[in-house]
């Protein structure tokens, strides 16, 4: 066990960054550190709410390609709406 489950946003990120490792979150915190800090870490920010797993893992799939590319990308977050 790593222990993020109640780490703070700082140590999370600082964890995904050392690890190579994106973030997929529905915490506008998260964005927030991207714009002020850059990646690493990548942000996939979830911009529809409290959904059903379902609903969430089907965004994911449907915008896949557009997640795939954020590794390449200029800009730091991917806003899934």
């Amino acid at each position: 066990m790593i222990g993020l489950d109640r780490a703070d946003d700082r140590a999370v990120r600082q964890w995904a960054s050392k690890n190579d490792f994106a973030i997929v979150t529905l915490d506008a915190d998260y964005a927030e550190l991207a714009a002020l800090h850059g990646a690493p870490p990548k942000i996939v920010w979830l911009r529809c709410g409290n959904r059903p797993t379902a609903y969430v893992a089907d965004l994911i799939r449907r915008r896949a390609q557009e997640i795939v590319a954020l590794e390449q990308a200029e800009h730091d977050c991917l806003e899934l709406a």
